[in-house]
């Protein structure tokens, strides 16, 4: 990189990704899309020869599906725009242990490798220097009146650089094996002009799935998606689940991160203009009991932050974050951190001790003009 690039690196680097309210605002790159899906390769190593109906082989032996392989997920363009699906098969009758390995790349970083920006450009035209909602899904509604997805888990990309993580999905493989759609999502966009990001940014995904068939950890009985779609201003919402029978004990699952523009006014715990700066509070009920209320809040995101000073260019960043600002990677956000998964909060609720109809229910009575992203799931277990 010439020192002139440098230069204008260490300047967007300042002013840049401060989350102001152009188009390239720093709100996670939240909002709704309909994005265009592409099947990907995928390559399952069952070490289990070829099966018909009339001869099934389950394996055995420890096994790895490869679901996306260093694909590039888009900004632009008719391919991978914002999605990746692949089809996955959970081959086995039971699961000791499942675990989703995910390896983030961006081309952003590290600066030594940039392409040449395009002419009056401050960035490359591949790299996508904001943090971008990253999630995964299994088995996304085909049809109206299908369930929900499975959220596998929540992610918000660096600013601009790469990361990796684990995900386990024992109980969910013994509670649903077999064949199954997955999905990798970022919510990327481009700038045109290439003043605060690239003007065709995007991202390489790698996805491995390790199996180990065996006897389950736990009885799972069932694994019910109940919610996986953004939340307006409808307040409240409440669906149904019915238990299986043996069912003895549940755990709930829900996700959730705050996104999107909106006045803070009239609500004081907000520290910016933008909903992902909104203390709120939100509220669950199981069958509708109020089960918890609780702020969805990250105070730690400073923890991804270490700091160090380009050699030739002379300005701070952050390691975790190379491409956002100092103040704006350690700002606290609304249950999320740029370059790093979002852990779901979790109960055992005792209303869902028996078998038949139930009801699930959250709130978020506070919520400003921006939108959370929510998802939820229910497991039930057996002694």
């Amino acid at each position: 990189m010439n020192m002139k690039g440098l230069g204008v690196l260490g300047f967007v680097l300042c002013i840049g990704c401060s989350g102001t309210t152009s188009p390239a605002t720093d709100t996670g790159g939240t909002e709704p899309d309909s994005a265009a899906e592409t099947m990907s390769d995928t390559t399952v190593d069952t070490g289990a020869p070829d099966t018909t109906e009339e001869d099934i082989h389950l394996p055995t032996e420890p096994y790895t599906i490869t679901a996306f392989d260093n694909i590039r997920i888009n900004s632009t363009g008719e391919v991978n725009v914002r999605d990746v699906v692949a089809e996955v098969d959970l081959a086995g009758a039971s699961f000791e242990q499942v675990t989703m390995r995910v390896e983030l790349d961006s081309t952003c970083y590290p600066f030594e490798s940039w392409t040449q920006p395009p002419p009056g450009h401050n960035w490359p035209a591949d790299c996508d220097a904001f943090d971008r909602n990253f999630e995964f899904t299994l088995d996304d509604p085909q049809e109206e009146g299908d369930p929900p997805a499975f959220e596998l888990v929540r992610a918000i990309t660096p600013f601009g650089g790469p990361m990796s993580f684990e995900v386990d999905l024992t109980d969910l493989a013994n509670a649903h094996p077999g064949q199954h759609r997955i999905r990798a999502h970022i919510s990327t966009w481009s700038d045109g002009a290439g003043q605060v990001s690239g003007s065709a940014g995007g991202w390489n995904v790698t996805t491995h799935i390790d199996v180990v068939p065996g006897t389950p950890p736990r009885n799972v009985l069932a694994a019910i998606p109940l919610v996986n779609d953004f939340h307006g201003k409808q307040d409240p919402f409440t669906t149904s689940l019915t238990l299986p029978e043996g069912t003895t004990s549940t755990r709930l699952e829900y996700r959730v991160t705050g996104h999107g523009g909106g006045d803070p006014d009239p609500y004081p715990t907000c520290i910016g203009p933008a909903e992902e700066f909104c203390q709120r509070t939100h509220i669950v009920y199981a069958d509708g009991v109020d089960i918890d209320q609780f702020l969805a809040w990250r105070s730690d995101c400073e923890n991804l932050c270490t700091l160090e000073t380009h050699p030739n260019g002379g300005f701070e960043y952050c390691v975790e974050n190379p491409c956002g600002s100092v103040q704006s990677v350690k700002a606290p956000r609304a249950n999320w951190c740029p370059g790093d998964i979002t852990p779901p909060f979790v109960w055992t609720p005792e209303q869902w001790t028996t078998a038949g109809p139930h009801t699930f229910s959250y709130s978020i009575p506070e919520q400003g003009n921006g939108s959370w992203r929510v998802s939820a799931t229910a497991y039930a277990y057996g002694d």
